[in-house]
C-alpha cells in the first residue's frame, strides 16, 4: 500500500510540474507498479484493453470526421447568424452552440472550432471578444456533461459503476446534470463577464479561412478574372473526343483546367469535378472552365457549338452572353479544393522547361498538372499564357489534382521547388460535400447507443469505421491524426494506479479518513469532501487522471457508509470536469489564454467564484437525482 501511495504522490508531482509529458508520466507509473510487483504484468497492461479506452480513440475519429467535413463549422454559423448584433443573443448563443457541438465531441476541438468564429462575430457585434472566449472554452466542458461520451470522466465512472455490479450509466443519464452546469453557466457567466473587460483595449483580431488564402492566391494571378465557362452542345464536335486529339491549346491559345458533370447515381444526382488531362473525354453537357483571352475563347465557342455561360448565375441557370462577369474562383465553382488544389512553383536555372513555351512543355501530359500563371518579379502573366516562355526564377501557378500536386513536390528533382506546404493547405479545406453523411452517421451512431441496441463500445467503434469508409476523414492516415494520442495512453497508464489502489487497500485508506472525518454528519458532508477534494486535484492534474483516481474512492467511501454510490460517482464526474479556477485546468481554459488575452488572475477572478457556485448547488442537486437511499 505504502508503494502504491508513493508511486501516486510521485505521480502528482510530476503531473504539476508539468516539464514532462503527462503521458509519459502515466507509463512511468505503470512500470513502477509493474517493477515493484503490485501489479502482474497482466493488470499493468488491463488499461490498453479497457474498452472505454477504444471507446476514447473512437470518439476522437468520430469527431475528426464532424470537423473536416465542416459539419460542425456550418451548424455553429448559422445558429450563431441569429444572435445578429445583439451583445447578450451573442453570448447565449454562444453558449448554447458550443455546449450542443461539445456533447458530442471532444470540448477541445468543439473550442478550437468556435474560437474563429466566436472573434468574427465579436468584432462584427462590436463586444469585446474578452466577454466570449472564456464562456466558450467553460460551456466547451459544461456540454461535456449532458452526455456519456461528452467527456471522459463520464466513461470512467460509468465504466467503475458496472465493474461493480450496480450497472453502466446510459447516454442521458448526464442531461440532467448538463442542464443545470449550462444553466448555472449561463446565468453566472453573463453579469461576471465583465470582470474580463477592458476599457482600454479593443479586440483587433481577425481570421482568414484557409480556403481564403488560395482564392487569394488565384487572386493574384487574375485566374478569375480569365475563368470561363462554356457548357458543351450535343452537336459538338467536341462530344467523345479527348484533350490530346483535340489539341486546344495549340489551336487556340487556352487551357482547359476543370470539367463539371452531372453524374445520375442510383438515388440521386450528384456533381463530378475532374481536372482536366491530356486523355480526359468530353461529353455532352460538360462544363469546360476554360483560361484564356475572351476573344480566344469566343472563337472556342462559335467553332465548336458551345454556349459561354453568365458566371453569376448558377450551374441550373446557364445563359449565353456576350461578355461574362466574374467572381472568385470558388463562387464560380471551376476549382473544388478538396479534391483539386494550387500551388507555386519556382523554376531552378537547370529546369528542362526553361525558354520553353508554356504549350511546348509538356507540363499536363508529364505530372497531369495545369500551368495557370507566371509570376515574373512583380509581374503576373495570364494573358496568351500558352506562347510565353519560361525562364529561370519564373513561379508558376499550377493546378491539378493534390495527389499530383504531393508527387511533384516529394520529387527528388532539383528543377523546381514547391512553395508552402500544399499537402496541409489540402488538409484546412473541409470536406463540405461529405457533411450529410457525417450527420447521419453521429445521429445514428447516437440513437443506437440510447435504444441500446448495441453496447456503446461496439456502437462508437462502428461510428468512427463509418467515417474513415465514407470518406469523411481523407485518408486512415488523418483519422489516425485526430486522435489524441497523449489523451488515450495518459487514460490507459492510470488506470493500473486506480486498480492498485484498490487491490493494496489505498483507496479504502483515503475514503476511510473521508468517511471518519466527515461521516458523522451524514452521507451529504461526505459527498461535499469527495467533491472538493475532486475539484481541487483537477487544479493540478487532468481531469481524466483525477476522475480515474477518485472513482474508486468515491466507490469505496458509498460501501462503507452503505448508500447507493450513484450520487458520489457524480460528485467526482462533475468536480473534475467543472474546473475553471486556473488556465491550466483544462486544455479549453488554456486554448483561449493567448487569443483572449487572459492573465492568470482572470481565471480566477470568474472561474473560483464559479467554480465554488457549483460545489453548493451540486451538493444539493446530486442528492436529489440520484437517492442516497432508492427504492
Amino acid at each position: 500500500m505504502y508503494i502504491t501511495l508513493g508511486v501516486l504522490i510521485l505521480a502528482a508531482i510530476f503531473f504539476v510540474w508539468g516539464k514532462i509529458r503527462s503521458d509519459m508520466v502515466a507509463l512511468s507509473v505503470l512500470l513502477l507498479l509493474l517493477v515493484t510487483d503490485v501489479l502482474t504484468i497482466e493488470e499493468a497492461f488491463s488499461g490498453f484493453s479497457n474498452p472505454i479506452v477504444i471507446m476514447m480513440a473512437a470518439l476522437f475519429v468520430v469527431g475528426g470526421g464532424i470537423f473536416q467535413t465542416g459539419l460542425a463549422k456550418m451548424i455553429s454559423a448559422k445558429m450563431l447568424h441569429w444572435a445578429g448584433s445583439s451583445e447578450k443573443k451573442l453570448f447565449v448563443l454562444v453558449m448554447l452552440v458550443t455546449a450542443l457541438i461539445g456533447s458530442f465531441v471532444s470540448n477541445t476541438g468543439t473550442v478550437a472550432l468556435m474560437m474563429p468564429i466566436v472573434i468574427s462575430l465579436a468584432a462584427v457585434a462590436k463586444t469585446d471578444v474578452k466577454r466570449l472566449l472564456m464562456p466558450l472554452a467553460f460551456a466547451g466542458s459544461m456540454g461535456g456533461m449532458m452526455t456519456l461520451i461528452g467527456t471522459p470522466p463520464n466513461l470512467i465512472i460509468s465504466g467503475t459503476l458496472e465493474n461493480a455490479g450496480f450497472g453502466a450509466l446510459s447516454f442521458f443519464s448526464f442531461l440532467p446534470v448538463g442542464l443545470i452546469t449550462l444553466t448555472i453557466g449561463v446565468l453566472a457567466l453573463w453579469p461576471m463577464s465583465r470582470l474580463l473587460v477592458s476599457k482600454k483595449e479593443k479586440d483587433k483580431q481577425s481570421k482568414k479561412s484557409d480556403e481564403a488564402k488560395l482564392d487569394e492566391l488565384s487572386r493574384k494571378y487574375q485566374v478569375a478574372q480569365n475563368l470561363y465557362r462554356l457548357r458543351v452542345a450535343p452537336k459538338s464536335n467536341l462530344v467523345n473526343k479527348t484533350l490530346k486529339e483535340l489539341n486546344i491549346t495549340s489551336r487556340y491559345n487556352l487551357t482547359i483546367a476543370t470539367i463539371r458533370r452531372d453524374i445520375q447515381k442510383r438515388f440521386l444526382k450528384t456533381v463530378d469535378i475532374n481536372l482536366a488531362g491530356a486523355d480526359t473525354t468530353i461529353y455532352e453537357n460538360d462544363l469546360l472552365y476554360v483560361l484564356g483571352n475572351f476573344d480566344n475563347i469566343k472563337q472556342f465557342a462559335a467553332e465548336n457549338q458551345l454556349s459561354i455561360a453568365d458566371t453569376h448565375l448558377s450551374e441550373s441557370k446557364l445563359m449565353p452572353v456576350s461578355k461574362p462577369k466574374f467572381l472568385t474562383v470558388s463562387e464560380l465553382g471551376g476549382m473544388d479544393f478538396n479534391k483539386i488544389g494550387i500551388a507555386e512553383l519556382i523554376l531552378m536555372s537547370n529546369a528542362k522547361i526553361i525558354n520553353k513555351k508554356v504549350k511546348e512543355s509538356n507540363f499536363r501530359n508529364l505530372y497531369n498538372l495545369n500551368i495557370l500563371g507566371i509570376r515574373r518579379h512583380d509581374e503576373y502573366i495570364f494573358q496568351n499564357l500558352q506562347q510565353e516562355r519560361m525562364k529561370s526564377g519564373d513561379v508558376l501557378l499550377i493546378q491539378g489534382n493534390w495527389d499530383d500536386i504531393h508527387k511533384l513536390e516529394q520529387d527528388d528533382s532539383s528543377e523546381w521547388v514547391i512553395v508552402g506546404e500544399p499537402q496541409k493547405e489540402q488538409e484546412k479545406i473541409p470536406l463540405t460535400l461529405k457533411a450529410p453523411i457525417a450527420g447521419f452517421i453521429l445521429i445514428a451512431m447516437v440513437v443506437t447507443m440510447v435504444a441500446g441496441w448495441l453496447p456503446p463500445a461496439v456502437a462508437i467503434l462502428i461510428g468512427a469505421l463509418s467515417m474513415i469508409l465514407t470518406g469523411c476523414l481523407r485518408n486512415v492516415e488523418a483519422a489516425y491524426k485526430t486522435i489524441n494520442w497523449e489523451s488515450i495512453i495518459l487514460f490507459a497508464g492510470m488506470i493500473p494506479l486506480s486498480m492498485a489502489m484498490e487491490k493494496t487497500g489505498a483507496s479504502g485508506l483515503i475514503s476511510k479518513n473521508i468517511v471518519d472525518g466527515l461521516g458523522q454528519w451524514g452521507p451529504v458532508a461526505v459527498l461535499t469532501g469527495i467533491y472538493l477534494a475532486t475539484s481541487f486535484l483537477t487544479l493540478f492534474l487532468s481531469n481524466t487522471a483525477t476522475a480515474i483516481l477518485f472513482a474508486p474512492v468515491a466507490l469505496e467511501s458509498a460501501r462503507v457508509l452503505e448508500v447507493h454510490p450513484t450520487s458520489f460517482m457524480f460528485a467526482v464526474a462533475v468536480g473534475a470536469s467543472m474546473c475553471f479556477a486556473t488556465p491550466f485546468s483544462t486544455p479549453p481554459n488554456a486554448l483561449v489564454m493567448s487569443a483572449g488575452r487572459y492573465k492568470f488572475m482572470d481565471y480566477l477572478r470568474v472561474g473560483l467564484p464559479l467554480q465554488i457556485i457549483y460545489a453548493i448547488v451540486m451538493v444539493i442537486v446530486l442528492p436529489l437525482l440520484f437517492p442516497f437511499y432508492p427504492k
